[in-house]
């Protein structure tokens, strides 16, 4: 069964790609991710934060307002919470792309223009055959309309694109009124994939010590619905790639997204929790659901049920909610 896919420009076997994770942090990691059947490999983030940091400590070397620096750094966590400095991250993308022989995409966590974009050269520099820029945003000044914070991403954006020449693919939050529109305005920007959708990692709350916890979950299928729902309202309407990460544990989590629109379907939270051999699993059903409904390949289905090729687009607009809420009954 034909299962491959272009993501990136580049011509993948199958869809099924390990995510940013700790998974690709060692290259005992890395090899047993190519094992396992990975096509591409996605590297952990690089922050923004960090490569400040490293910046305000390097001008401090010729800085004799020493309190000065000290209050700066304070805005910044600390250094141990990292699994890679800066360097180390150059260091360590140039070690994965003599380990493997897939296609190696490393990442960006930003979200204001600076300086620190330069990085993205570097990382070109060591060899990443593409960049994955995770816009992660919460906004929070009530100054800031929506407005304002799309022109300040694509500002980034358009920063990270004049500095590299590998394919860029840009991971979204789902915080967008009108995702098609800003998914067009990120494509004018020279964008090559769009990554729906980063986590939103909730913090939770100690009533009783009154501190905010910070809290992490694995994902469930439960968190499919919403990219799916973005993929199919994007999917058609733009030459970009388009990829799903969040949600995806099963063989029908990936064929749903893929006749959404999807052409890369990362996985993270399947792995840590069902062990790599799962994506060998899940590449083996898709290719069964496929038999069994008679297809040929991947590619008949993808987009099908996308918002301009589905037998009703108004399932993906208001017309289902009324639907539903209207016709609910305990």
């Amino acid at each position: 069964m034909d299962l491959s896919t272009t993501y990136l420009g580049m011509k993948l076997p199958h869809p099924l790609i390990p995510g940013a994770s700790p998974l690709a942090d060692e290259l005992d990691g890395v090899r047993r991710l190519e094992d396992a059947g990975a096509p591409m490999i996605v590297l952990r983030s690089l922050f923004e934060e960090q490569l400040v940091q490293e910046q305000i400590a390097v001008h401090s070397d010729v800085d004799a307002h020493e309190n000065a620096f000290a209050e700066a750094l304070s805005y910044f966590p600390e250094t141990q919470g990292f699994h890679f400095g800066p360097d180390s991250y150059l260091e360590h993308v140039q070690r994965v792309k003599r380990t493997v022989s897939v296609p190696v995409v490393a990442s960006l966590n930003g979200t204001t223009p600076g300086g620190w974009v330069e990085y993205a050269q570097l990382i070109e520099g060591a060899g990443a055959d593409a960049l994955e820029l995770n816009l992660f945003l919460v906004p929070t000044d009530p100054e800031e309309s929506g407005l304002d914070v799309e022109d300040r991403l694509l500002v980034l954006v358009r920063a990270v694109r004049s500095h590299v020449k590998i394919p860029l693919a840009v991971k979204l939050s789902p915080f967008y009124t009108s995702l098609p529109h800003f998914a067009r305005r990120l494509e004018s920007e020279g964008v090559d994939a769009l990554v729906v959708f980063n986590r939103f990692y909730e913090p939770d709350i100690d009533v009783r010590n009154q501190q905010v916890v910070r809290c992490l979950t694995l994902s469930s299928s439960g968190e499919l619905l919403l990219r799916l729902h973005a993929l199919a309202i994007v999917s058609g309407r733009t030459r970009m790639s388009l990829a799903v990460t969040g949600g995806v544990h099963t063989a029908l989590d990936a064929m749903k997204a893929v006749m959404c629109g999807a052409d890369g379907v990362q996985m993270v939270s399947a792995l840590l929790a069902d062990g790599l051999g799962h994506l060998a699993s899940v590449r083996a059903q898709m290719a069964l659901m496929l038999e069994a409904n008679e297809y040929d390949s991947l590619a008949q289905v993808k987009g099908s049920m996308s918002l301009t090729r589905c037998p009703d687009p108004k399932a993906y607009e208001r017309l289902n909610y009324i639907h539903i809420l209207q016709n609910w009954r305990q």
